[in-house]
């Protein structure tokens, strides 16, 4: 006999009985039920995916991302708007999306209301910051409940418990500038820093959040005169390199092994973001460079002895001569280290713990391919606008 109470709503089938011998009775009731259990877990899911997503971002959470920095004002407001919109809908809210993006017609919803925003913006300055504010909060909202906090991996991959800490030494800070489009990416070496040196040692800086530039446009300001560095190999430009700048008399004074605790570090910034973002990235470094010490010249350094980082084997750059973020910082320490000035401070076991942190890295990223069955081999990509 067909189990024709399967098919019933569970309401009409809680209080409809079939005619049936007891053994079908049984497998019938235990059927409805399993269908039933099934199917509010699966909503259960949806709900608790659906109101995290909307509960409001605190203070807390937002720093442990990996800044000290309060919520950015525009990050916040992008959020509210997200709740509003939501609740004003019918439409439900979901994240599902590959790199937490926003799917199917809700996406179709906010992207009315993003062209609105845009269309009420005269200033090219608001709509920077605006669709960098978009970014974050959609990534940010989208990763709740499924990135680990730290590392920026999917939970089940987290690696934190296999990343070795490391102090960095006191007279340098990293400054990671770091693109919207990579904030909380998976294979993004620039958080590895913070996760190694702490937040202090490695700050991270996004593009186009007023907030973020102003603490490290601050912190260049206090630091004093040639305290300051951009890595970024353009070729347009003629950078210098680590043994040019800083075999200089002015860094002499580092020779007793010991910086004056009140002396500012020198600081270091990062360009963290696709080699076709980073251009644009590039271009507003220096248009506040002009604006406020009023030099026209960038002051940036290269990198002589620069390896293929291990992340080539599963991101590869588009040449040769440029690497991931991670490997940039430990190229750095490696090259000062070679100058007698810096030589005591331990700079080649800060680089190689870093490399070591990349392998770290590289190691859940493989697995986490593996473990759902994609390919660990990516095709070299070609830009030919870089």
């Amino acid at each position: 006999m067909p189990l024709w109470g399967f098919y019933l709503p569970c309401r009409i089938a809680a209080s409809v009985t079939p005619f049936v011998q007891p053994s079908q009775k049984s497998i019938w009731t235990t059927s409805v039920s399993l269908v039933s259990t099934t199917m509010d877990a699966v909503d259960k899911e949806n709900r608790d995916r659906e109101l995290g997503s909307l509960v409001p971002v605190s203070v807390e959470e937002w720093q442990q991302w990996g800044t000290s920095s309060p919520i950015p004002a525009m990050v916040a407001e992008v959020i509210e708007d997200i709740k509003a919109l939501t609740q004003e809908s019918e439409v439900h809210v979901n994240f599902g999306g590959s790199g937490g993006k926003l799917p199917g017609s809700f996406k179709d919803l906010e992207d009315k209301k993003l062209k609105e925003v845009y269309k009420s913006l005269c200033d090219s300055e608001k709509k920077l910051q605006y669709f960098s504010a978009r970014q974050i909060a959609c990534r940010l909202l989208g990763s709740r409940q499924h990135l680990c906090q730290k590392c920026w991996l999917a939970v089940e991959d987290c690696m934190c418990s296999k990343l070795i800490k490391c102090s960095l030494w006191q007279g340098i800070k990293f400054w990671i500038y770091m693109h919207p489009k990579d904030f909380l990416r998976q294979n993004n070496t620039g958080k590895l820093l913070w996760q190694m040196f702490g937040i202090h040692s490695a700050a991270l800086c996004l593009f186009g959040i007023h907030e973020h530039e102003d603490i490290m446009w601050n912190a260049f300001r206090d630091s004093g005169k040639n305290k300051t560095w951009f890595l970024y190999p353009n070729r347009n430009e003629s950078p210098s390199s680590v043994k040019d700048v800083f075999s200089d008399d002015q860094f002499t004074n580092l020779h007793d092994g010991k910086m004056d605790v009140f002396e500012k570090p020198l600081n270091f910034v990062l360009i963290d973001g696709t080699w076709s973002n980073s251009a644009a990235m590039y271009r507003r470094l220096k248009e506040r460079w002009i604006s406020t010490r009023g030099d026209e010249h960038l002051p940036c350094i290269s990198l002589s002895n620069l390896g293929a980082s291990v992340m080539h084997k599963l991101r590869p750059q588009p040449a040769w001569d440029r690497t991931c973020t991670a490997a940039a910082a430990a190229g750095i320490l490696d090259e000062l280290h070679l100058l007698p000035s810096f030589s005591m401070y331990e700079l080649d076991k800060q680089a190689g713990a870093t490399g070591d942190a990349l392998d770290v890295l590289l190691d859940a990223l493989v697995n986490r391919r593996l473990r759902l069955g994609r390919s660990i081999k990516r095709k070299a990509r070609h830009n030919n606008c870089i």
